[in-house]
């Protein structure tokens, strides 16, 4: 079959076509500030103290950092943001991104933020996701805890039965409206209860249709051999294995609490290793895409060729509803709407909640990219480009 030539990422006038000027200009900012690690972290430590004492800084984080990575303080909020990625051929996820909370009561209401979410994307196209943490409705004290008992003992715990019944609330009003969920990926340490939860969902919900997608971090080095093993049991049980594949994002935690708990590190000996796993994980789904689904989590530009060149080593087309790729919003819009524009399923998670609630997820998210090689000085650069670009007139 004749294809058509990869897809330029380079290509920042399709990149960044939504953005005016004004808004080009201060997400250039934004990245070569971000891009100091000692800013970061003191900024950061900044913006919760003054939260914390009631100090009215809340404007200047929304017309920055929540800005860039956010997309409203509610759902309807985000109206502006769906459209504009929609306009793009982005799809969205809309991410209800507070952290932190630990009580029942909270658990509750984020349990209705989520299924409002599901509500809200019901026949819209727009949004072909919905997405939720299993540690945002469930203690992550007893997920750990759950994580490390036999299974048969699971239910002895009454706050687990409160856990699974708000979960099943939740995917029972996915599968009510014919909406693909994912469930997110945590830390090590509670991911064996987010699992066994995940896997009876799979096998109630997923009979007829890819409903219900868990996550696989390929920054483990146990979790190729676990994606594998885990798509068999499916195939023996007649259900789909829909799966979100992301390299990770708990990778200093993770090696910290090792160290300070004297236990193997989950994580992979370097980069290459991760990088080769996830790359081998995404040609796996796609060799068995007939009983599976897959959503490449990835803000890798070789990473998300590599999975296109599988696809057209075996005769995928481009808009196959059962094939994705995510990236978040306000990064790498360079892959994402250079893939949409060539034809291919892309969207981007879309965080919203109030200002002070999101915060921490803020926070976690700069100190993330900043930690990550390359990372701030690659959204520059493409900023950088595009800003000329304009100036020159071409």
């Amino acid at each position: 079959m004749q294809h058509e030539p990869l897809p330029d990422l380079n290509n920042t006038q399709i990149a960044f076509a939504r953005f005016s000027n004004a808004e080009l200009r201060a997400s250039y900012w934004l990245f070569r500030l971000m891009g100091q690690p000692w800013l970061v972290e003191w900024g950061s430590r900044l913006a919760q103290w003054s939260i914390r004492i009631g100090l009215p800084v809340q404007w200047a984080i929304r017309k920055t950092v929540y800005q860039q990575f956010c997309g409203g303080e509610t759902i309807d909020g985000c109206d502006a943001a769906v459209e504009q990625l929609a306009q793009g051929g982005v799809g969205t996820i809309l991410d209800y991104s507070v952290e932190g909370v630990e009580d029942h009561a909270a658990f509750d209401a984020c349990a209705e933020e989520i299924i409002k979410t599901i509500q809200k994307a019901r026949g819209d196209e727009r949004i072909p996701f919905a997405v939720f943490k299993i540690s945002g409705v469930a203690p992550v004290g007893l997920l750990e805890r759950v994580g490390a008992l036999p299974a048969a003992h699971k239910n002895e715990l009454p706050e687990w039965d409160l856990v699974q019944l708000r979960v099943r609330r939740i995917v029972q009003a996915a599968a009510d409206a014919d909406q693909a969920i994912l469930v997110d990926a945590e830390e090590s340490w509670i991911q064996d209860a987010i699992d066994s939860l995940v896997h009876d969902l799979v096998l109630e919900f997923n009979r007829v249709k890819p409903l219900v997608y868990q996550t696989v971090q390929l920054y483990r080095h146990d979790r190729l051999a676990y994606l594998k093993s885990t798509y068999v049991q499916m195939r023996m049980a007649g259900c789909y294995f829909a799966v979100k594949l992301v390299r990770g994002a708990y990778m200093e935690k993770e090696r910290e609490r090792a160290v300070a708990r004297n236990y193997p590190s989950p994580i992979q000996p370097d980069k290459a290793a991760t990088d080769r796993d996830f790359d081998e994980a995404v040609c796996f789904c796609l060799d068995h895409i007939e009983h599976m689904a897959l959503c490449c989590g990835s803000h890798n530009e070789e990473s998300n060729l590599k999975m296109i060149n599988r696809m057209r080593a075996l005769d995928i087309a481009p808009g196959d509803t059962r094939i994705w790729s995510a990236q978040l919003k306000g990064m790498s819009d360079h892959i994402s709407f250079n893939l949409a524009h060539a034809g291919y399923r892309v969207a981007k998670y879309l965080p919203y909640g109030p200002v002070s609630a999101v915060l921490p997820y803020l926070v976690r998210r700069a100190r993330e990219n900043t930690s990550i090689a390359g990372q701030m000085s690659r959204e520059l650069a493409l900023l950088a480009a595009e800003r000329q670009r304009r100036k020159s007139g071409r």
